[in-house]
């Protein structure tokens, strides 16, 4: 069952919250939007980009807060002037976020990457390639991964070349020093098990090292290097060389976005919208246009509502799924071939933008120096994360439908999507564990 998070009754020990908090409460927001232009405009005529990213920020913090409560608390604002500056500030959040969420977006991918293709220790994982990681996707063998020989039917496979029990064996050289193999009717990989290990077979500069041969393999008249034993990483062969070329794509694409959202940013900036939007801000900082009932209404049935409405939505989420572990509902359609965002995440997108309503409106209730509720926090950081895993398995899953791509780089990017969704199954579970536990305040 949800819980609520706050008693709002007690929000000004006894004394009624009116529509002049809500006015001082309006006025800091808009004067922070004022500052952080000013530190904006400064830092980008003195080319620091930390000073310019950071007044970003700014920005949209103080945009989203007016926004916010603009739509709480509508019924004590004009509504012309409401309705007005309110989709306008949402226009302007939006897109000062797209180049900060697209950088995100491929640095999350990128060490996602590393990660499974084995390029790196993962945590709790040791020689022997234990059990993944909650929200990791297991990967396949990829000797298991990669195609299988393509041989006649009935036509049985002479025995492969044999492997030392340090690893795979080196490529037999003749005196010219050019390898010496054979290719099987299908050019299969070949996996052999020494002290018992798996590995996949290698290939260097295109051509196999050791292959199935449909007749008598040519013998290596030189000595047979062997490589060392293998350390306490596992090695992906396959997974590497597709998660190098997915990486690349992904790079491709995510910065090409980046620099694209990084213009129309500037140009959002030096728009005339803009500027419209900057003049209201700043006669909002000085005068807020109240209805004549505002000044003596209370402001606690208003956020009571808001807090409602999170309620009701938490409610109509599956939390007895999200609260077992591997439970696999994130992985629902999956494998569609549709490119629409997946529609069971709309839902816990709404639960995120109703909880920021919420916490704005205890701002509101407190003149902005709210008490910290850990449930509340725990629950947003969950929420973002889910946000963040959803929208970089759609960013994957995109690469993935990019025409003439290689097979090793298609599956590299599965992997990866369906490591991202299980990352969104992840935070389900983790909201559902911070909602269901006891409000509990710092304060």
């Amino acid at each position: 069952m949800a819980q609520r998070h706050h008693d709002l009754t007690d929000s000004a020990a006894g004394a009624p919250v009116t529509g002049d908090a809500l006015a001082g409460y309006l006025r800091a927001r808009a004067t922070e939007f004022l500052r952080a232009l000013r530190l904006q405009r400064e830092g980008g005529s003195h080319g620091g980009t930390d000073e310019a990213a950071e007044a970003a920020r700014a920005l949209r913090r103080s945009a989203r807060r007016i926004s916010g409560s603009l739509h709480t608390f509508r019924a004590l604002l004009d509504a012309d002037w409401s309705e007005e500056i309110r989709p306008e500030l949402a226009w302007l959040s939006g897109t000062l976020a797209l180049e900060h969420a697209y950088e995100a977006r491929l640095e999350r991918l990128l060490l996602a990457l590393q990660r499974l293709s084995g390029a790196t220790a993962v945590p709790g994982q040791g020689a022997g390639g234990g059990a993944p990681l909650h929200g990791t996707a297991a990967l396949p063998d990829p000797a298991e991964a990669s195609t299988a020989p393509r041989t006649a039917p009935g036509t049985a496979h002479p025995p492969a070349t044999a492997r030392t029990a340090g690893g795979p064996a080196a490529a037999s050289r003749t005196a010219g020093g050019a390898p010496v193999t054979s290719r099987a009717a299908g050019n299969g990989a070949v996996t052999s098990r020494a002290a018992g290990s798996t590995s996949a077979a290698s290939r260097t500069a295109g051509a196999p090292l050791d292959s199935r041969a449909t007749g008598t393999a040519t013998a290596s008249p030189g000595p047979v290097a062997t490589a060392p034993a293998p350390g306490p990483l596992v090695e992906r062969g396959n997974l590497t060389v597709g998660a190098a070329k997915a990486g690349a794509l992904l790079d491709r694409q995510l910065t090409l976005a980046r620099t694209r959202a990084h213009s129309t940013a500037l140009q959002a900036l030096g728009s005339s919208r803009f500027h419209a939007v900057a003049d209201k801000v700043a006669v909002l900082a000085s005068e807020v246009p109240l209805t004549p009932d505002a000044p003596g209404t209370d402001l606690v049935p208003l956020a009571t509502a808001a807090e409602e409405r999170l309620t009701d939505a938490v409610a109509a989420l599956p939390l007895v799924t999200a609260g077992l572990p591997y439970n696999a509902e994130a992985l629902v359609h999956g494998l569609s071939p549709d490119t629409a965002p997946h529609p069971q995440d709309a839902p816990w997108h709404q639960v995120r933008l109703l909880l920021r309503l919420h916490r704005y409106a205890l701002e509101v209730l407190h003149d902005g120096d709210c008490p910290p509720d850990v449930r509340l926090i725990a629950a947003g950081e969950a929420l973002d994360r889910h946000r963040d895993a959803s929208e970089a398995a759609a960013a994957a899953a995109q690469a993935a439908r990019t025409p003439r791509i290689a097979p090793a780089t298609a599956y590299a990017l599965g992997v990866l999507h369906a490591d991202q969704r299980h990352e969104v199954e992840a935070a389900r579970y983790a909201f559902q564990r911070a909602w269901q536990r006891p409000a509990v305040s710092t304060a």
